[in-house]
């Protein structure tokens, strides 16, 4: 059978812009909830928290720059019209990292005076990019469109993210370090465990009624039923994740758990997402067709992304099998 390379390639970069995505949300998802748990712990702890990200933490924001890069030159038409939509909260997200990163180099050079000025800022700029991010994913879903329910829903899904960030930075905790650190981390992630429960099911009902086409997508038949198996696993994964967290082998041999259940949650909400958005780009507005740049230019496009997709793929690989294990008492050469 003759592929037709005009119907496929836009499908192909669009799953690789929502997979880069995907794992940018998960791996910077954990150290932005490290980041909004630094306020609650003690400054040796906030030592050890920091060292539990400080080899992954900046190389886990190169999937943000591969998934925009690939919406901005795989689908231009909707590069332009989310950026436009966006662009307060893009630039507050691209302030909150900038002031992560800043705080993060100065907190080393500080006098231990001035340290915990640049842990706050570390905190704030963690709590703005995450509170940005779940504004913008609010915003994406109902397709922009005007008034007060969907930016109700958008402010919603603003608060929603960060708690589950949070939940998500406790589990990489909990599998990072141990003592007394990692008995506050199961502390958190049980404090945050039921607003993530809450606002996902609030979410859950909320986003076929600000939609059409998502309530469409979900009530059909027989598209229901075979929707049905993604909220009764995140509702298992859950369930699972609060029992984990009342074991006492969540500070042994399940430490590992909490996170991978929360990534769990994380992977079958993107599912559910592609599954309510596709075909579009921008729901009810763009196809990922009408979107896709010219086929001559995504065919040169995925030469390099041949190329680079799997470098930072091994790389990321790489380094967190480099600094596997427990993290140690924070030191800088």
């Amino acid at each position: 059978m003759n592929i037709d390379w005009a119907t496929a390639l836009p499908v192909i970069f669009l799953g690789l812009m929502g997979l880069a995505m995907l794992i940018y949300v998960v791996l910077d998802g954990y150290d932005l909830g490290v980041g909004l748990l630094l306020h609650r712990a003690s400054d040796a702890q906030k030592d050890t928290m920091i060292a539990s990200i400080g080899p992954f933490w900046d190389a886990n924001e190169t999937w943000l720059v591969l998934g925009v890069g690939i919406l901005l030159i795989a689908f231009p038409q909707a590069h332009g019209m989310v950026l436009t939509a966006l662009y307060l909260p893009v630039a507050l997200m691209l302030i909150g990292l900038i002031l992560r990163g800043v705080a993060f180099d100065f907190r080393v050079k500080a006098q231990d005076s001035h340290k915990p000025t640049w842990n706050r800022v570390f905190f704030a700029g963690s709590g703005l990019a995450s509170l940005s991010q779940g504004w913008m994913l609010g915003r994406y879903i109902t397709g922009f469109a005007q008034g007060l329910p969907y930016e109700a829903f958008a402010a919603v899904i603003a608060l929603l993210l960060p708690a589950a960030y949070v939940l998500l930075g406790a589990g990489w905790l909990i599998m990072k370090t141990e003592g007394a650190l990692q008995q506050a981390a199961v502390g958190w992630a049980k404090t945050a465990w039921p607003p993530v429960v809450l606002g996902m099911g609030l979410i859950s009902l909320a986003t076929p009624w600000v939609s059409v086409t998502v309530r469409e997508r979900w009530f059909s038949m027989p598209a229901f039923i075979a929707l049905l198996p993604i909220p009764l696993t995140t509702l298992a994964a859950l369930v699972g994740l609060r029992v984990v967290l009342n074991s006492r082998a969540v500070l042994g041999k399940l430490c590992w758990m909490p996170l991978m259940l929360m990534v769990a949650v994380f992977l079958l909400g993107a599912v559910g997402l592609a599954y309510s958005l596709f075909p579009y780009v921008v729901i009810d507005r763009l196809t990922v067709w009408q979107a896709a740049s010219a086929t001559e230019s995504l065919a040169v496009i995925a030469i390099g992304c041949a190329v680079t997709v799997p470098a930072i793929l091994a790389y990321t690989v790489f380094s967190y099998r480099v600094f596997r294990g427990k993290a140690r008492e924070l030191t800088y050469a």
